[in-house]
């Protein structure tokens, strides 16, 4: 109680720099970071207030970067479906990982 009263205790600033640093140095998508906080006791609210600060768009950007980082040309349909399948693991959402999936085929017809 008196860590807290000294703001040693912060639960919203410890929920926001998780996520930070998993979304910027794991590439974790935000299904994983929240999981991740819910299990360290973190409240929903705070979870929710601490992954509300990115959107869609940018998160479909990074989950293509994340992607293209891998170096795999997602050349047929069974590459598409792994990468698909890698995104969601790592905690992406079924509609963001399908849309980085998508950006990733259209950088390619692109090249």
């Amino acid at each position: 109680m008196r860590l807290h009263e000294l703001g040693q205790l912060d639960d919203a600033r410890f929920a926001r720099r998780y996520a930070e640093d998993k979304r910027e140095l794991s590439g974790w998508g935000p299904e994983r970071i929240g999981d991740a906080l819910r299990e360290r006791g973190v409240d929903g609210e705070t979870v929710a207030a601490a992954l509300g600060v990115d959107d869609g768009a940018r998160e479909a950007e990074r989950a293509a970067s994340l992607l293209a980082s891998r170096g795999d040309p997602l050349r047929d349909e069974l590459a598409r479906s792994r990468a698909f399948a890698y995104l969601r693991r790592r905690g992406y959402p079924a509609e963001v990982a399908y849309d980085a999936v998508r950006r990733m085929e259209s950088r390619r017809e692109a090249a």
